[in-house]
């Protein structure tokens, strides 16, 4: 039956047909029946039809043949494409690191797997790509410019299985054609990159051979982002266009209680309903529609401890506002914290800590021809306790590639009522990214904003240049932001400034040195000058020394040289002020990272030395993770630290934990615990999560703030707390 199902010829050919650029083509194999997804590789097919295989290590001894073989197979039919892959592992199962199976999280990255990448509209800088660990686990995410943006939150419909053989382990994916975007043709052409992580060797391996460059220091995952380096899939048909509409309704219901605890308290009954919309105008152009969003099930913010003047960066949880995030990045090449943000989607939905209706909205996201292209308009309510008015944000983000991996683009945002006044707000940008050889990047933007009351110097500028070559690094950039500049739909962390920055690196690996896989000597220069009167606000000088082991262990230490300059006080803490003037210190840091291969794995550090006009001490753990079990586990962090000023002495202190079990790669339940002394506050975020169908999910939630009594601390009182159920179901047409 299967002999009689395949197009001739019986083999997926593997050739480098591109001699001038080594491209290393696949040819995908039709079925005429589907393929049952269960992870075995039990079918005929598979033994009728040759598989791909000489996968070439990237790290750790770059162009050898992967230390274990892997075999591949691409097949489709009328409605999907199937990436199929037999993964030897001469190590007995217990040596594999495999676990974590909850969807999208990060360990995943760090466990053993299996990769695919697809450059749906062969551009050779753009693509998606899905992942699968030994034991089920699955992740997919979106790249946009060849790692200058990673969306690990993009999600889209495909299945997979795994299973194991006597000499490793296999795995069977299906993704249907209606979850990915490409050019409209009958026949594609895409790009392809497989890879194989082996974690106990920090090993990747891909299709085609990658520069280790290209893995950013040591990173085995980053390797895939190198779209432009990919393969060529050809000989893939695609199904002729329907409507591909998706349509996902929603109920929520709930009860809450926002008080003291007091029996006066009282407890409120809520229920709504919404829908999503998602329609496929052409198949690389798709409209998103939603009406009364509601964001009840998604996990509250990580606390964080600011010892610093500036605002902090809580990222992005929002499902709606996730999926296309890459279309509207802008400058977004750039990881520099100082950077102002022309579109930050927290600013929809939410103000002064409090959550706005979201009424409803529109997104459009793709290409048209040339262009990438994001427009959004979203209509929110009113709010008294935030004093937010109903209003409406709209975001305008075009881009368009130019010369081999480079892109030029625009943006254009507005809100409609202004928080600075009476009228509106518009941020206006064009930006550049450059990309020359394999290391060497060019970014640059201009930008402007307009804001009732505040004219002139609303404008910032940014140009950077960067090398990112494995052995040697250099970043040089110099930043503008105006008194003025006020991008209300946008994260601006510290305006009026004129900052300069230099960073160098050196990075050899020693071969002589069996334990010590790379070394690499930092020394940077940070330069910040008001932007109006150019006085000198901020100082720093940091020398780093990392050293990243062969057992994926890591050590640093760093010297920092600061000075900052207050032109009016500073409250670091409750009753604790800093007066104007001039402040110089130093601080020392020394830590050491766990691997993430191993059970207990996290990064601990301490730091100390002068701090403003006095010292202090800090003891961190951060992404700290015990496998109990690989369905079970618990994530602590810790940061203490303790300050002595004249001014006046205080600690602050913030601990959390994670505890998570999973049921399957569908289903978990997840708990977050934080505890933070400066407000006295003890919070508790329990959910359970249940992705009963592709795209369905059921959500139950139990949410608890408690303010702790600061000298009596076994009296409690519960400042609020939240029960909610949540249901969605995913309809296709």
């Amino acid at each position: 039956m299967w002999a009689q199902a395949l197009t001739p010829p019986l083999v997926s050919e593997l050739v480098t047909s591109d001699v001038r650029n080594s491209r290393t083509e696949v040819r995908a194999t039709r079925v005429e029946e589907p393929l049952q997804i269960d992870g075995r590789l039990d079918e005929s097919v598979y033994a009728i039809v040759q598989p791909v295989s000489g996968f070439i290590q990237q790290l750790p001894d770059e162009g050898e043949p992967s230390s274990e073989r892997t075999e591949v197979w691409l097949f489709f039919d009328n409605e999907n494409i199937y990436i199929s892959a037999r993964c030897y592992d001469r190590a007995p199962p217990h040596e594999w690191v495999a676990n974590e199976m909850r969807r999208d999280v990060g360990q995943l990255r760090n466990n053993d797997s299996f990769s695919v990448m697809l450059d749906t509209f062969h551009d050779r800088r753009n693509g998606v790509a899905f992942l699968v660990n030994p034991i089920g686990g699955f992740s997919d995410f979106a790249i946009s410019n060849e790692g200058a943006r990673v969306n690990t939150d993009w999600n889209t419909i495909w299945d997979s299985r795994t299973d194991r053989f006597g000499d490793g382990w296999t795995v069977e994916i299906r993704i249907p054609f209606k979850s990915l975007r490409y050019r409209p043709m009958k026949v594609q052409t895409w790009g392809i990159q497989l890879r194989r992580i082996i974690q106990r060797r920090t090993e990747a391996a891909y299709l085609t051979a990658l520069p280790i460059s290209a893995a950013q220091g040591n990173s085995v995952i980053a390797g895939l982002w190198r779209v432009s380096l990919a393969g060529t899939l050809v000989g893939l048909e695609v199904p002729d266009r329907s409507n591909n509409v998706e349509v996902k309704p929603y109920g929520i219901g709930g009860v809450t209680n926002d008080g003291s605890g007091s029996s006066s308290s009282q407890e409120e009954l809520s229920g709504q309903v919404g829908f999503d919309v998602k329609y496929g105008i052409t198949r690389n152009l798709t409209a998103d529609f939603t009406y009364n969003t509601d964001f009840a099930q998604v996990e509250v913010d990580e606390q964080q401890v600011n010892l610093t003047r500036f605002s902090l960066f809580y990222p992005e949880k929002r499902e709606f506002f996730l999926e296309g995030r890459g279309n509207f990045d802008f400058a977004g090449a750039t990881r520099n914290t100082a950077v102002p943000t022309l579109f930050f989607s927290r600013r929809v939905g939410l103000q002064s800590g409090r959550v706005v209706p979201i009424l409803a909205g529109g997104r459009l996201t793709g290409k048209v021809g040339a262009f990438d292209v994001g427009a959004m308009s979203i209509q929110t309510g009113g709010e008294s306790m935030s004093a937010a008015e109903p209003t409406n944000f709209t975001v305008l983000r075009v881009k368009r590639d130019v010369l081999r991996r480079s892109s030029v683009g625009g943006i254009f945002t507005s809100r409609s009522i202004s928080l600075a006044g009476a009228g509106s707000n518009q941020a206006y940008g064009l930006d550049g990214r450059f990309a020359f050889f394999d290391n060497l990047n060019l970014l640059g933007y201009l930008a402007r904003t307009q804001t009732p009351g505040r004219q002139r110097q609303d404008d910032s500028y940014l140009g950077q240049i960067n090398y990112a070559g494995d052995r040697y690094g250099l970043d040089l950039s110099h930043l503008l932001i105006g008194d003025n500049f006020n991008p209300e739909i946008g994260f601006l962390r510290r305006g009026n400034i004129r900052r300069s920055a230099l960073l160098a690196r050196f990075s050899p690996r020693p071969r002589s040195v069996d334990w010590l896989r790379r070394i690499s000597f930092e020394g940077g220069v940070d330069y910040i000058e008001a932007a109006d009167d150019r006085l000198l606000e901020t100082r720093e000088r940091e020398i780093q020394v990392d050293l990243q082991l062969e057992n994926s262990d890591r050590f640093t230490s760093s010297v920092v040289d600061r000075y900052e300059q207050l032109t009016r006080p500073f409250a670091i803490a409750p009753g604790v002020e800093l007066g104007p003037g001039g402040y110089s210190f130093q601080q020392f840091r020394l830590g050491y990272s766990f691997g993430p291969r191993r059970p207990v794995s996290g990064a601990v550090a301490v730091r100390s030395g002068r701090f403003w006009s006095g010292s202090a001490t800090t003891l961190e753990l951060r992404r700290g993770r015990v496998e109990i079990t690989p369905q079970f586990s618990v994530q602590p962090s810790v940061s203490l630290n303790w300050v002595d000023l004249p001014e006046g002495r205080f600690t602050t202190n913030l601990g959390r934990s994670r505890v998570t079990y999973t049921f399957s790669p569908r289903m978990f339940l997840s708990g977050l615990l934080q505890y933070n002394s400066s407000g006295h506050t003890f919070s508790t975020n329990i959910r359970l999560r249940w992705e009963y169908s592709p795209g369905s999910e059921l959500f139950v939630v139990y949410t608890e703030d408690r303010d702790l009594e600061p000298f009596r601390s076994y009296r409690v009182a519960a400042s609020n707390r939240g029960f909610v159920v949540k249901m969605n179901r995913l309809f296709r047409f």
